[in-house]
C-alpha cells in the first residue's frame, strides 16, 4: 500500500522535521521536461559516498533487477502497450522525415505520455489517450520508419501494419479504460487491464471461490492472495486457468533477468537475514507458488537490521477491478540516518498511538507487532512505480503478516524533497489559499506536516487495526483500495493533531497540524479537480479516498460550519472555522471506515465510495481548471532515474558512481534498449 502524491544540499543542511519552512535549493535542477499536464524531475541520492563498496554493489544489482521488470508493467496495463511502444521507439529512432514541425513536436508528447503512463491509458483517469496529430500522419511515420524493426505480424506487410497499429491507437472502442470502475457494468469485460482474458467477472468470482473451497491445506488463519501472480484466461476448449508470473511461465524472459540480478544481489547481502530473504524471493519467482510469497514476506518484514533495502515482485491490486492480482513493482533505497529519528520516534509508541485510537476496542491490536517505519532514501524506480512513484510505502499487504510478523513502512524524504523543490514557486498556494493566514502557515509547516502526514499514514495508518476473524479484503472487493487509503489517511489526520505529537518533538507546536488540515481539505475539494477531464468522475482510488474524507467532513459539518466555500472577488476559497470540530469529524469517520474493514461490509463500502468519493461539482471543476490554466501548473509528476557508472581494476568493482542525467526521452529509449525483455 503506499501514498501517492548535479548536487543538492548536503543532508546535513536538509530541513528536518522541526526546523521550520523549506529552503529553495539553488544547487540542483531539479525539473528536467515538461509535456502535456507532467512534469518531469529529478532525484537526488544522498550520502551516497557514506556507504561501503559492499553496500553499493549491493544497490546496483538490486536496481537492476528493479529495471529487467520493466516491459511487465507495459504488458498488464493493456495487451497492446508492447506492440504500440515498440512501434513508437522505432518511428521515434528511425523516422527519416522532418522533425522540426508541430506536428512532429504533438507526436513526441504522445510518445512521452505513453512512456509516463506505461501504456496508453491516463495513470490517474484510467481513460485512454490519443495523439494530437491526424491519422495520416501518425501512418506517414511508420511507412517513413526502418520495417524491419517493428512487430510485424506473421506475413503482414508495412501498410497492413499501419493500418492496424493506427486504429489501435486511435480508436476509441479498443480497450477504451483501463481499469472500469462502473459497478453497473461487467468490470472485468470494460477493463482493459491484462489480467484476464475471454472471462467475465462472474467467472472470475467463481474460480476464486472454487479455487479457496478446494484447498484444503490452506490455513484459515494464514490466507493466501489467491490470483495475486496470475492472469486468469479461458482457452479455446472453455477452460478456465491461470498463466503464472515465473521463470518458464507468463513474461519469464524478463523474471529470469530479474533472477539474474537478484542472485548477485545475494552474493554481497549486508548479512544473513538480507541474503536469506533474497533467495526467497528468487526461490518465489522461479516457482511461482504463493506460499513461498508470503514466505518470502514474512522473512522480509523481520529484517529490520539491513541499511539497503528494495521492493521487488507483484504486488499492488489498485490495477485490478476486482482487487486481487497485482502489478508489477520496485523500490532500491537505504536509510536516511538524518531524518529517520521521527519515525523511530513514531514505531516506538506504535502501541499508544493504537490503545488511544477512537476506533472500536474489538478493532484495534491488543499487541502491536513489528512496526518498522524509516524513512529512506530512493535509490531507483522501476516498473509501477516509475516514472510516477508514490512518496511512501507499508508492506506486505497480507493482513495476516502485519498481525502477526509486522509491517515495514517508509517515507521517500529524497522524492518529497525534490517534489517540494520543483513546486516551490509554482503560484498554487497563492491562488488558492483563502488568506495570508494560510499561505504563511503553508511556507512555515508545509514541508514539516508534509512528511509527517506521510510517515503517520504508512507506519500507523495502514499499520493499525486488524480484522475480524473469518474476515479478508477479498470482501471488499473492487473497493478495497479505496477504503485502506481512506482509513489509513484518517488515522493520520486523527493523530497529527494530538498533543502527543508536540510531545514526542514531532512538531514545533500545537498550531501546525492546521496547516495539514487546510490542505488536505483544499486539495481534496479543489485542486485534485484539476487531474480530471471536464464531466469525467473520480476514479483512481488515492483521489477517490481523499474526496470521501472531505466532502464527508463537510456535509456532517454543515449545522457548525465546520468547513465553508467562500466566494472572494468571484472566486471559490476554502475556509476552515473549527479545527478542533473537523478532527472530531475524522474520529467519526475513521470509526465508520475501520468497521468496514473489520467487517468485510461490502455494502457500506459501496455506499460510501459512491455517494462521497466518485461525483465532481462540474461548475467546480471547471472554475479550478480555469485558474490552473493561469499558473501553467503540471497536476502530475514523475521522475529520471540517476545513473550508476561501475567502475573496474580488471574484474574487480573499485567504486560505483552516481550521475544524474536530464534527458528523458534518452532514458527511456536506453532503457527500451538494454531492458526490452518482452515481446
Amino acid at each position: 500500500m503506499f501514498v501517492l502524491f548535479c548536487m543538492s544540499l548536503p543532508a546535513c543542511q536538509r530541513r528536518t522535521a522541526v526546523n521550520g519552512e523549506l529552503a529553495e535549493d539553488e544547487s540542483f535542477e531539479f525539473v528536467a521536461d515538461r509535456f502535456a499536464d507532467i512534469e518531469i524531475m529529478r532525484y537526488k541520492v544522498d550520502d551516497w559516498d557514506d556507504l561501503s563498496l559492499q553496500q553499493k554493489e549491493l544497490v546496483y544489482y538490486l536496481s537492476e533487477a528493479a529495471l529487467c521488470g520493466r516491459d511487465i508493467i507495459f504488458a498488464q496495463n493493456c495487451k497492446y502497450n508492447l506492440a504500440v511502444k515498440a512501434t513508437l521507439e522505432n518511428i521515434v529512432t528511425t523516422y527519416s522525415g522532418e522533425r522540426d514541425c508541430p506536428e512532429w513536436l504533438d507526436f513526441m508528447v504522445y510518445v512521452k505520455r505513453f512512456w509516463f503512463s506505461n501504456g496508453f491509458h491516463h495513470h490517474y483517469s484510467n481513460d485512454k489517450f490519443f495523439p494530437d496529430v491526424d491519422k495520416s500522419y501518425f501512418k506517414q511515420l511508420i511507412l517513413n520508419s526502418a520495417e524491419s524493426d517493428f512487430p510485424l505480424a506473421d506475413g503482414e506487410d508495412i501498410s497492413r501494419f499501419a493500418d492496424r497499429m493506427t486504429d489501435i491507437v486511435y480508436n476509441k472502442t479498443i480497450a477504451p479504460v483501463k481499469v472500469c470502475q462502473n459497478t453497473q457494468k461487467d468490470l472485468v469485460l470494460n477493463s482493459a487491464v491484462n489480467f484476464y482474458e475471454n472471462v467475465t467477472q462472474k467467472e472470475v468470482d467463481k474460480f476464486y471461490d472454487q479455487l479457496r473451497k478446494n484447498d484444503t491445506s490452506a490455513n484459515p488463519a494464514e490466507p493466501l492472495s489467491y490470483g495475486l501472480n496470475s492472469r486468469l484466461v479461458k482457452n479455446e476448449k472453455g477452460e478456465i486457468m491461470e498463466q503464472p508470473y515465473k521463470v518458464g511461465g507468463l513474461y519469464s524472459a524478463a523474471i529470469e533477468k530479474i533472477v539474474f540480478w537478484l542472485q548477485k544481489a545475494a552474493a554481497v547481502a549486508e548479512n544473513d537475514a538480507q541474503r536469506t530473504h533474497i533467495e526467497k524471493l528468487i526461490e518465489y519467482y522461479r516457482t511461482g507458488d504463493l506460499k513461498t510469497w508470503d514466505d518470502y514476506n514474512v522473512l522480509w518484514v523481520q529484517d529490520t537490521e539491513s541499511q539497503i533495502d528494495y521492493v521487488n515482485g507483484f504486488i499492488e491490486v489498485y490495477d485490478d477491478p476486482l482487487g486481487q492480482k497485482a502489478t508489477w513493482e520496485a523500490v532500491v533505497n537505504y536509510k536516511d540516518n538524518v531524518n529517520n529519528r521521527r519515525t523511530e520516534v513514531i514505531s516506538k509508541n506504535a502501541q499508544w498511538f493504537e490503545d488511544n485510537s477512537p476506533i472500536d476496542r474489538i478493532f484495534k491490536k491488543k499487541e502491536v507487532k513489528g512496526i518498522e517505519a524509516k524513512v529512506i532514501t530512493v535509490a531507483q524506480l522501476g516498473g509501477a512505480n516509475y516514472p510516477a512513484t508514490p512518496i511512501g510505502i507499508n508492506l506486505p499487504n497480507a493482513n495476516w503478516i502485519r498481525k502477526q510478523y509486522g509491517s515495514k513502512s517508509v517515507t521517500m524524504e529524497n522524492i518529497m524533497y525534490a517534489y517540494a523543490q520543483a513546486k516551490l514557486k509554482n503560484g498554487t498556494i497563492q491562488e488558492f489559499y483563502y488568506s495570508d493566514d494560510e499561505i504563511e502557515a503553508a511556507k512555515k509547516y508545509g514541508y514539516v506536516t508534509d512528511n509527517l502526514q506521510v510517515d503517520l499514514h504508512e507506519c500507523l495508518g495502514h499499520g493499525s487495526g486488524q480484522m475480524l476473524p473469518g474476515v479478508n479484503d477479498d470482501m471488499l472487493k473492487n473497493y478495497h483500495s479505496v477504503i485502506e487509503e481512506t482509513r489509513a489517511d484518517l488515522f493520520s489526520l486523527y493523530y497529527i493533531a494530538d498533543k502527543k505529537i508536540v510531545e514526542l518533538t514531532l512538531l514545533p507546536d500545537t498550531s501546525a497540524y492546521k496547516t495539514c488540515y487546510y490542505k488536505y481539505i483544499v486539495n481534496a475539494m479543489m485542486l485534485q479537480l484539476n487531474r480530471l477531464e471536464k464531466g469525467a468522475q473520480i476514479t483512481e482510488a488515492h483521489m477517490r479516498n481523499r474526496a470521501i474524507i472531505a466532502n464527508w467532513c463537510y456535509e456532517k459539518g454543515l449545522k457548525d460550519n465546520v468547513i465553508e466555500k467562500v466566494e472572494k472577488e468571484g472566486k471559490t476559497y476554502i475556509k476552515i472555522n473549527d479545527y478542533a470540530k473537523l478532527r472530531s469529524l475524522f474520529a467519526q469517520l475513521l470509526i465508520e471506515v475501520q468497521k468496514i474493514k473489520s467487517t468485510g461490509d461490502y455494502a457500506a463500502a459501496k455506499a460510501l465510495v459512491e455517494q462521497y468519493g466518485v461525483k465532481v461539482d462540474e461548475k467546480l471543476h471547471a472554475e479550478v481548471t480555469e485558474r490552473f490554466s493561469s499558473l501553467s501548473v503540471a497536476p502530475y509528476g514523475g521522475f529520471i532515474n540517476p545513473e550508476f557508472v561501475v567502475e573496474k581494476s580488471g574484474d574487480k568493482i573499485t567504486d560505483i558512481k552516481v550521475t544524474y542525467p536530464a534527458d528523458y526521452t534518452q532514458q527511456m529509449l536506453d532503457y527500451s534498449a538494454k531492458y526490452g525483455f518482452l515481446k
